[in-house]
């Protein structure tokens, strides 16, 4: 009669590595090397030893995607010529080591094991899926299952993509094995409160926590780890057995540490020339391990002494020993006390057995032999049968955890592989979405909805996140995350856009062919809609995109951005901002009654602007997706530029929402045509902004005429708007002096890159500097040329009379307005040119190229003075003239700040909240409220009761960077 009780549970997953498109794929030799190595050397010890008439009980979780793989017919067939070529290396490794006393007992061993396992494999027709079976069967094995394609549960962002994951699982156990799994191995031990829900919901009757995650709950569990508890809707919960672990998992205070066990680290497949083991690596020569090893651990050292198979099995065998003899403690110390026989559970991943030690197997095998025949004090259990001993489990609540570094989520959320959620979290929206839509698909739009399950379940994998953290094969990991996403993608388009065909659908069917049976309804959501009309007035509510707001700022936008938003406010909007996080703020602000939401992005992959913005994009597509889950609903989103094309274009489908798009400059205009790939990729990211609006504003007539020939917009599309103008933000009332009075500046602020045209400043200040000893040239701003501008000014050896002052704030340049006699911009193009309408709001003369935006603002001898683009010549006579004729500089400046009263917020932003309301009214049949301002309307409107929307057209988001 036993004392107590022993559950080994051993989890046995990979991701779903199958590559038809190519034999040249490394990854597929993961479940090669893990079926040689763990799967079937732990078969042919379990069923060894139920041939001999050993009691024993073993739970074994088997992944969906593992047991996926091991079905599939392309995978089977290369495993069958991966071993043919290891018996084939194994026959030249025999030849090879002949005479050598230490290594050639070892090739032997390693030809028969091989040969062993080729007959294994074909005796069971490669069927090793029928062989747990038939062990569950004869009682030996307890099966359970895991979440299906092992996403991290606490980090997905929705209860139906939990739900669909944990039922495919489920779904998938029960087609291989007939009958309902008893418990789950969730990815990871991943906790989080309420998960119990649904597997309460769906019969699951217990799943396996890590030590901290019983031992924190609340209360705390009496009987600590020794014993399940309940959680409140009657899921059992058991926990790992630390001091069980420690010894047989960690490498350094473990078992496998010891020097007598096999060296992991030394293979021929890096210790033999290139040319012999060529043939059973990677085509291209790239070296990995081939499993014949012929050390030991020997040591902390690089010297190895060669393996000695009987001094392994001697050591497997005492640490077998050593174990039981642990456990007998344990449970002899807990039994006079818990008032129940104590229950050791020790979990593990499978694949430690075998691949990472290779001795596991062996030593698996004489633990249940030497637990059945040496003593009486253990047992071995499944998790079921304990559960059937006793009914009454305390009940306990658990928080947030998981067996990785840390316990919780570290693992999988980190600077390394953070910026996949935000693409995982709106790809799970949509899906949810789209479920919710195709209540009743045809056959073909069920064949589309499919698959999009399959490729966003891929893209959840824990593996990915797990393999950047771990930076192993991390561009192996990224690539695939953000392949099964696009390939979602362009699926949920097919289906928006209606127009799909089995040409389409069929090459994605046959790349990521998992679960046959796969059903997207799983993500449909509990609560169906039901509809029904009411009457609501409310205020309206506008979603900002822009990557620039204050105190962020890198060029012109930032400003637009802020004094547009807060000006919206007073025409009666209710407004929100979503940008860049800045170090000084809160990430949740309100700034003059603007909510602002500002998005942390990190750069990822090493600096690239095109990832940076990419990565922008996923988080706020993120930070909507929270804004709406709390409840804020919006009735129109207002984008700013290209770098906020993909989360527009994301919103406005997923959402129902029309778009309107400001286009500052275009990026043919800044580089006077596209020269690169880069700069292709942007063109056509706003060719795709301004397509997708159903609005587009620009900022003058030249703009207008730049978009409508760039991208061939309708002329109604198109509205312009000028910048606008604070004058209270330039305090120019402050500084004005007369021309005279002032210093002799000339004075530039702006952006340093080359359409702004600051070069052919210097070349200009040159020849001034001859003709006016005094005049100084004082250049304000950042940008990639300021390095290239100054060596110009060195060469023209002027740079003792100009200064860089780089970034200056603006009460800094509101100063440098009002010492300057003259500010000058001599762009090569310029979409608008507000710097200009701030130096006359300063009372400061301007000189301005006659190019773009600037023809609006700057009148030829009548609010200031105008060069010809790019001709230094026109740029050195008209600054000699204005400060040769103050008179004229002093009626410009007047003229100037006289007409800038035109250029205003208010005017601007109600013209703004007017093509707002135009764009609802054919968007949405919206009613306008007389009584009210702009912002209030009243509709009638079709609503769902849980506020979803059922229907979603357009593109969304792309993962590719060109």
């Amino acid at each position: 009669m036993s004392k107590g009780y022993v559950a080994l549970v051993l989890h046995a997953h990979l991701p779903f590595v199958r590559h038809p498109e190519s034999e040249t794929y490394l990854e597929e030799r993961w479940l090669f090397e893990a079926i040689s190595e763990t799967y079937i050397p732990l078969l042919q010890v379990l069923l060894k030893l139920a041939s001999e008439r050993v009691s024993y009980r073993i739970t074994f979780s088997l992944s969906p995607t593992l047991l996926t793989m091991l079905d599939d017919s392309l995978l089977q067939n290369r495993y069958n010529q991966y071993l043919l070529n290891m018996m084939e290396l194994a026959e030249k490794e025999v030849k090879r080591t002949q005479g050598d006393t230490d290594f050639y007992p070892l090739a032997l061993h390693y030809r028969q094991k091989l040969y062993d396992i080729y007959q294994f494999y074909h005796k069971c027709k490669k069927d090793l899926i029928s062989v747990f079976r038939s062990l569950q069967n004869g009682g030996y094995l307890e099966l359970i299952t895991s979440a299906a394609t092992h996403a991290f549960l606490p980090l997905l962002a929705t209860e139906e993509a939990v739900r669909a994951q944990v039922v495919t699982g489920i779904e998938v156990y029960e087609h291989y094995f007939g009958c309902k799994p008893p418990g789950i191995w969730l990815p990871e031990c991943g906790y989080f409160e309420k998960l119990e829900n649904i597997l309460s919901d769906l019969g699951i009757r217990y799943f396996i926590t890590d030590t901290h995650g019983l031992i924190n709950a609340e209360p705390v569990p009496v009987l600590g780890t020794l014993s399940p508890v309940l959680t409140p809707s009657g899921v059992a919960v058991f926990a790992r057995d630390r001091s069980s672990s420690q010894q047989v998992w960690s490498s350094i205070d473990g078992y496998p540490g010891d020097f007598d066990y096999r060296e992991f680290y030394r293979d021929i497949g890096f210790d033999l020339d290139l040319e012999t083991v060529k043939p059973y690596i990677h085509p291209e020569g790239i070296r990995v391990d081939t499993g014949f090893k012929y050390y030991r651990i020997t040591g902390n050292g690089a010297e190895k002494a060669p393996y000695r198979l009987d001094w392994a099995r001697e050591k497997a065998a005492l640490h077998a020993k050593d174990f039981i003899m642990n456990r007998q403690k344990h449970v002899e110390n807990a039994l006079y006390h818990m008032g129940r026989k104590p229950m050791i559970v020790a979990p593990f991943d499978a694949e430690l057995f075998g691949h990472w030690w290779y001795e596991g197997p062996q030593w698996i095998d004489f633990l249940l032999r030497k637990i059945h025949f040496d003593q009486d004090v253990l047992e071995t259990v499944t998790p079921s049968q304990y559960l059937d001993f006793y009914d009454d489990f305390q009940e306990c609540r658990l928080s947030m955890s998981s067996w990785g570094r840390g316990g919780y989520a570290d693992v999988w959320l980190r600077g390394e592989n953070d910026w996949i959620y935000p693409a995982l979290h709106f790809a799970e929206e949509r899906m949810v979405q789209m479920a919710n839509r195709f209540w009743q698909p045809t056959a073909e739009e069920r064949r589309v909805l499919q698959q999009a399950a399959r490729e966003l379940m891929l893209a959840q994998s824990s593996d990915w996140a797990f393999i950047m953290d771990n930076k192993t094969v991390v561009d192996y990991a990224v690539r695939r995350t953000k392949q099964h996403v696009s390939r979602f993608h362009q699926l949920c388009d097919m289906l928006a856009s209606g127009t799909f065909s089995s040409d389409e659908v069929l090459p994605l069917e046959k790349l990521d062919a998992i679960f046959p049976n796969i059903d997207y309804r799983h993500f449909q959501s509990k609560n169906k809609f039901l509809a029904k009309e009411k009457l609501e007035v409310k205020r309206l509510r506008v979603l900002v995109l822009s990557w620039e707001f204050p105190p962020l700022t890198i060029g012109g936008l930032s400003r637009h951005v802020y004094d547009l938003t807060r000006h919206l406010v007073q025409t009666g909007w209710e407004v929100h901002v979503v940008t860049t996080e800045v170090d000084s703020c809160p990430n949740e602000e309100k700034v003059d009654d603007v909510y602002v939401h500002r998005v942390r992005v990190q750069k990822p992959d090493g600096g690239s602007f095109l990832h940076w913005v990419f990565q922008l994009n996923l988080a706020m597509l993120d930070t909507v997706s929270h804004l709406v889950q709390k409840g804020w609903s919006f009735d129109l989103v207002h984008a700013h530029d290209w770098l906020v094309c993909r989360t527009a274009s994301a919103i406005k489908s997923l959402y129902n929402l029309p778009l309107i798009v400001t286009i500052h400059a275009t990026e043919h205009g800044r580089n006077q045509g596209i020269h690169n790939d880069v700069q292709r990729h942007i063109h056509q990211l706003e060719l795709r902004l301004v397509n997708e609006a159903e609005k587009v504003i620009v900022c003058s007539d030249a703009m207008r005429s730049e978009v409508r020939s760039l991208f061939g917009l309708e002329e109604n599309r198109v509205q312009v708007l000028p910048n606008g103008i604070d004058p209270s933000l330039i305090q120019w009332d402050m500084h004005r002096k007369k021309f005279c009075e002032r210093e002799d500046v000339v004075f530039f602020v702006g952006r340093l890159v080359r359409e702004k045209g600051v070069h052919l400043l210097l070349h200009a200040a040159s020849r001034l500097f001859v003709q006016f000893p005094k005049m100084r040239l004082v250049i304000a701003g950042q940008g990639p040329m300021r390095e290239e501008l100054e060596q110009l000014a060195i060469q023209l050896k002027i740079i003792n009379r100009v200064s860089f002052l780089g970034f200056i704030s603006d009460e800094e340049r509101n100063q440098m307005y009002a010492k300057s006699k003259v500010a000058v911009f001599p762009s090569l193009y310029e979409p608008f040119g507000i710097v200009a309408l701030e130096a006359m709001a300063a009372g400061t003369p301007v000189i301005a190229a006659s190019v773009g935006g600037l023809r609006d603002v700057v009148q030829h001898e009548i609010n200031g003075l105008t060069v010809f683009p790019d001709n230094v010549d026109s740029l050195h006579d008209q600054i000699a003239f204005l400060w040769s004729n103050p008179e004229l500089a002093e009626q410009l400046s007047m003229n100037a700040s006289l007409q800038i009263q035109k250029f205003n917020w208010d005017q601007i932003a109600k013209s703004t909240s007017d093509i707002y309301c135009e764009v609802l009214r054919e968007w949405k049949g919206w009613v306008a409220d007389e009584s009210s301002n702009h912002g209030w309307w009243q509709r009638n409107e079709i609503t769902s009761v849980d506020g979803a929307i059922s229907q979603t057209h357009g593109a969304i988001i792309g993962t590719s960077l060109y």
